[in-house]
This record gives C-alpha cells, sequence and structure tokens, in this order.
C-alpha cells in the first residue's frame, strides 16, 4: 500500500514570535520535501481529548486550553509559546498520530504525520522544548489501549533526548523506548543509565560532531538488535531531522541519506509496519530534503 501522509492546514496557524526556529515555514520545507513522491494524502481529525488524557493529567490539559490567548502569544516556559491556533494545531498532530497507528494497525504499511508543533519533549505535566502534548507517546498509548497490541516500540532519532516521551513512558512495561541523541545538549537528560522501570529504555548519547557513519555504528550494535529481541507489533518514531549538519541548534553531522538508512532498516524490523511523526529539524532545506530522503524511502518500502 502507498505510504501514507498525514497533515492539515491548522499547523500553520501555531505562530510563534519572530526569530523562533519552530516556526511556519517549516511546514513549507516539509511540504517541499513531499513534493513528487508516491504518498496517499489524508487530513489529520482533530484529536480526542482522550487520547490526550492517557499520557497527560486532566488538569494539564485544561492548562493548556486556558492558557491559548486571544491574541499575540502565551509563553509557558522559555521557549514554548501558545498562539491563538496553537491548540487546535496541536490537537490535529494528536488526531494525525491515532489516525496513522489506526491505519498502520488495520493494513500495515508506512505513514507519516506532518504536523507541528512538536511533542516529544512534553512531559506528564510540564509543556517544554516547542512541544504542547506527547504526540508520540499518545500513538503509543493508543496502539495498546485501543488496539490491545502486547508489544510496541518507539525510537526517537532527533538530535535532542525525547525526555517527555520517556517521562510518558517510564513505567510502561509493554513499550520499548530507544532514543539517540547529541549530549552534552538540551535537554540535559538521555543517560545511558536512565532505563526506566522495567528496563525497557535505551538511550544511545552520540558526541557532537559525530556523522552519520557513528550513527549507523551505534544503531547496528544496540538499538536494532534491541528492536529484534523486543519484537514489536508496531514501531512508531519521533523523526526529528535536527542531527542535519546543516541545523542550527544542534552538532551532528549527519546528511540526508542517513535518515533514509534509517528508514530501511527501521521499516526492516518493524515486520511492515511503522507511524512516524515529525518532531525537529530547522533548517528549511535541510528539513525538506531530509524528510524527501526518510520519507521517500518508507513510501519506496512499503508501496
Amino acid at each position: 500500500m502507498a505510504c501514507i501522509v498525514f497533515g492539515h492546514d491548522d499547523c500553520l496557524a501555531h505562530v510563534t514570535p519572530p526569530g523562533h526556529p519552530e516556526r511556519v515555514a517549516r511546514m513549507d520545507a516539509v511540504e517541499a520535501g513531499l513534493t513528487g513522491l508516491p504518498i496517499e494524502r489524508r487530513l489529520c481529525p482533530m484529536g480526542d481529548e482522550a487520547d490526550v488524557l492517557r499520557c497527560h493529567p486532566t488538569g494539564y490539559l485544561a492548562g493548556v486550553k486556558a492558557a491559548v490567548p486571544a491574541a499575540g502569544w502565551a509563553q509557558l516556559d522559555g521557549d514554548t509559546y501558545l498562539a491563538p491556533g496553537s491548540f487546535d494545531a496541536a490537537m490535529r498532530a494528536v488526531g494525525g498520530v491515532c489516525a496513522a497507528v489506526d491505519a498502520v494497525v488495520a493494513d500495515g504499511g508506512a505513514a507519516f504525520v506532518g504536523c507541528r508543533p512538536p511533542g516529544h519533549h512534553a512531559e506528564t505535566a510540564k509543556a517544554m522544548g516547542f512541544c504542547l502534548f506527547g504526540t508520540a507517546a499518545i500513538g503509543v498509548k493508543r496502539a495498546l489501549e485501543v488496539h490491545g497490541l502486547g508489544r510496541v516500540a518507539l525510537v526517537d532519532f532527533d538530535v535532542h533526548h525525547g525526555n517527555g516521551s520517556q517521562d510518558l513512558l517510564w513505567d510502561e512495561g509493554r513499550c520499548f523506548f530507544a532514543s539517540s541523541q547529541q549530549m552534552p545538549l538540551f535537554p540535559g537528560t538521555g543517560r545511558a543509565d536512565e532505563v526506566g522501570a522495567h528496563a525497557q529504555i535505551l538511550n544511545v548519547p552520540l558526541r557532537s560532531g559525530s556523522d552519520g557513519q557513528a550513527m549507523r555504528a551505534a544503531y547496528e550494535r544496540l538499538v536494532l538488535p534491541a528492536l529484534a529481541d523486543w519484537k514489536p507489533d508496531l514501531v512508531l518514531v519521533s523523526a526529528g531531522f535536527d542531527a542535519h549538519r546543516a541545523d542550527p541548534l544542534a552538532g551532528l553531522e549527519w546528511e540526508a541519506e542517513d535518515f533514509a538508512w534509517l528508514a530501511a532498516r527501521l521499516w526492516e524490523v518493524s515486520g511492515g509496519r511503522v507511524v512516524s511523526t515529525l518532531e525537529g529539524g530547522y533548517d528549511l532545506d535541510a528539513l525538506a530534503a531530509s524528510v524527501a530522503a526518510y520519507v521517500g524511502e518508507m513510501a519506496r518500502l512499503s508501496a
């Protein structure tokens, strides 16, 4: 089947202050990367609050909703902002990942959710790092609780550690979480000794300046064997493209073809069921090239 790509124009309404790296123009870059690929387009439904509440408490959800300004911006932490359209944008991302999980569980194949804001830094009751809700972790819970899957994996290759996903899934013994990240770097978590309540978390710190070959070696030695041993019914991916050498917020030296390599290897260990959701990537040209490489490879393999 064709790779399904979920998106929605509501994600354009999450407007950040001038100069903010997580900006509306990222959606244009994603669209440029998707242009010409053999994909099936679907609109993200509006997310259901019940899905959010599988990961976040009622008070936190209500607090985010209440903080949305009528105009301008509300600031939730040092770099996380709400505009009038931000809540709907975040809920489209939630709805997209849940719809992608539903589609891939039903029919197999690959799906990519090209939405913003990203999600992997949002902790149980804390917005941070541009993120409001733990979108990928919400997808994990959808697979486990709605579809009754027994073993799910979440892989995060964003250059920044997915501290929010780790927090939300720390006690979830049915999900194996693997994250590679530059260290030291924001948010400061992701040490190899952070293993989760059931030893189901694998963190792979990477040195600043290391390239795609170093990443491939680490995945071949650590992440891919662990995934193969886990035998997941579904693989979710926090697909951040800010490890690219051109990205302004970090210092890894990956190329676009490294993301295509990751797509192929994650597809191989997934048994043909992969749901990816957009996280970082802040150089627009690099983001477009990386999305084209990653989604293009998923589309080729799932055809």
